[in-house]
């Protein structure tokens, strides 16, 4: 019984370090990604369609983004879309493909991009210790309900807390390898 809560726990605290990560890819660092672009929907034949599914997106140089339209036609839609989406760089184009070319960022906006990491890491933080909550919770019931002994929800209780320690662990890691991808010059 203690397992199926834990491994309840485990699954959650997981996919608060994937929310994690995903949300890192969409923020800026000194190199392009085209996770830059992931947000963006363009207008495909009445239907707002991702641009990955719209074009072929490639990081040919470190501070370029190359997007190549299957159909011609969709340039302006997808500039269109790309400038709308207000992140801060502007398409050009050479008739077949729309080239991005990210500027680098200051010292002072790198900071700033660390701090909202931070930020962002502490609120992953504070969901894995309320998933710590919830299973406890949940053994705890189990204890009351004299489904396990006061001696098993002790045991449980310290390998909820093992598990929280390492996905606290893990999500220091993914702050610290974003970070480092950020500061980088």
């Amino acid at each position: 019984m203690t397992k199926d809560v834990i491994n309840d726990m485990k699954s959650h605290m997981e996919k608060s370090v994937e929310s994690l990560r995903r949300e890192y890819q969409k923020v800026r660092t000194g190199r392009a990604n085209t996770g830059l672009l992931d947000e963006i929907r363009v207008d495909f034949y009445g239907n707002p369609s991702p641009l990955n599914q719209v074009a072929t997106l490639a990081v040919p140089e470190p501070r370029t983004i190359t997007i190549q339209p299957w159909e011609t036609k969709m340039i302006p839609v997808i500039e269109k879309a790309i400038l709308n989406a207000n992140l801060g760089f502007t398409p050009s184009n050479d008739g077949k493909l729309i080239r991005i070319s990210l500027p680098p960022l200051t010292e002072e906006r790198r900071k700033e991009i660390v701090k909202s990491l931070k930020k962002t890491a502490e609120d992953a933080k504070i969901a894995i210790r309320n998933i710590r909550r919830d299973a406890i919770d949940g053994l705890k019931k189990l204890e009351k309900d004299k489904k396990i002994s006061e001696d098993d929800l002790k045991r449980a209780e310290k390998e909820v807390q093992d598990v929280t320690n390492v996905y606290v662990a893990k999500v220091d890691e993914v702050l610290a390898h974003k970070e480092k991808e950020v500061m980088e010059v």
